[in-house]
């Protein structure tokens, strides 16, 4: 009987291998940021946005921060977009940047100077539906 356990052991450890492959190959079909906002941009933060993925970057050297979305699609036009914005209390998208549209590949760059400031910034994939982090990476 202690051989069956064994053998049960080693199937389970075998499927969870092989499940961890298929999550992982899943995964690998997202976008990873392109360098779309220049040399000396690096990610700080991402967010799921539907069928895309945002990338909020900064480049310490110039003190500003740039958004790029990147759809899950490469090479299929897919409705875009990418928003940065100093942060403002009436949460009004006055004096922001941003880039909506149907792209193959990425909306944006979009880029803010924000020293002493916060941001809002998000951004948009293959839907209607926006999301938007308010009053974050304060510097």
């Amino acid at each position: 009987m202690p051989e069956l356990k064994r053998l049960g052991s080693v199937a389970a450890v075998i499927g969870l291998a092989a499940a961890g492959t298929i999550a992982a190959t899943g995964t690998a079909s997202a976008a990873s940021y392109n360098g779309a906002c220049g040399s000396g941009y690096g990610v700080i933060d991402t967010m799921d946005v539907g069928d895309g993925i945002a990338y909020l970057t900064y480049n310490s050297a110039s003190g500003k921060n740039c958004v790029v979305t990147l759809t899950d699609t490469q090479g299929t036009p897919t409705i875009l977009g990418a928003n940065l914005r100093l942060h403002r209390t009436d949460n009004v998208w006055k004096d922001s940047e941003y880039d909506n549209g149907t792209y193959k590949y990425y909306a944006g760059p979009v880029y803010a100077s924000a020293a002493g400031r916060c941001i809002d910034w998000g951004g948009h994939a293959a839907s209607n539906y926006t999301r938007i982090d308010y009053g974050v990476h304060c510097g």
